[in-house]
């Protein structure tokens, strides 16, 4: 496989089955008890700013973004990220995160959170969250929520209930105003 073989989409609705398959293949059964999960559903995640990437017209990884409410930022929440073990270990995964932060950037989101392995995402731009700091809806290993803060004073912000919100960022919510 050569890289310019892979394409990066924005997901939409066709793509559900392919994902709910990549991501039970990455995950397993025990994917829907992790708090990161009870977050997600709670409301629709931004399809937005969640893609997918394809190879020869088949989807082989996918990475899906939640808006959410983390203490007092407006962020999105990074998850579940996956890609088919047949394409693992060749980049895809990483430039996912890449796209689905720059696209939650433009859109005006403070933050990226994500429950996850801090050695992998960290070279990506992720920091330790202060342990404790965001409260999930089930137990969650303080030591694995990471973030990319986007706005000033993030960190400090990052205290209390995380959640999931429909929110605008606020150049949209006074347009329509």
């Amino acid at each position: 496989m050569n890289k310019h073989d892979l394409v990066y989409l924005t997901e939409d609705a066709s793509h559900d089955a392919i994902i709910d398959l990549i991501n039970a293949e990455a995950f397993g059964p025990g994917r829907f008890t992790k708090a990161a999960a009870r977050i997600r559903e709670q409301g629709p995640h931004d399809r937005s700013l969640s893609f997918i990437c394809a190879d020869d017209g088949e989807t082989i990884g996918s990475v899906r973004m939640t808006a959410v409410k983390a203490g007092d930022v407006d962020a999105h929440l990074l998850g579940p990220l996956a890609v088919r073990p047949s394409h693992k270990n060749r980049g895809i995964g990483r430039e996912l995160v890449r796209i689905a932060i720059e696209a939650a950037r433009r859109k005006g989101s403070q933050a990226v959170i994500l429950v996850g392995d801090p050695p992998y995402y960290m070279p990506l731009g992720f920091e330790k969250v202060s342990y404790g700091a965001l409260t999930f809806p089930g137990p969650v290993d303080p030591g694995r929520v990471l973030v990319v803060p986007m706005a000033d004073d993030v960190h400090p912000r990052l205290k209390g209930v995380i959640a999931w919100q429909d929110w605008q960022p606020m150049a949209l919510a006074a347009a329509a105003e």
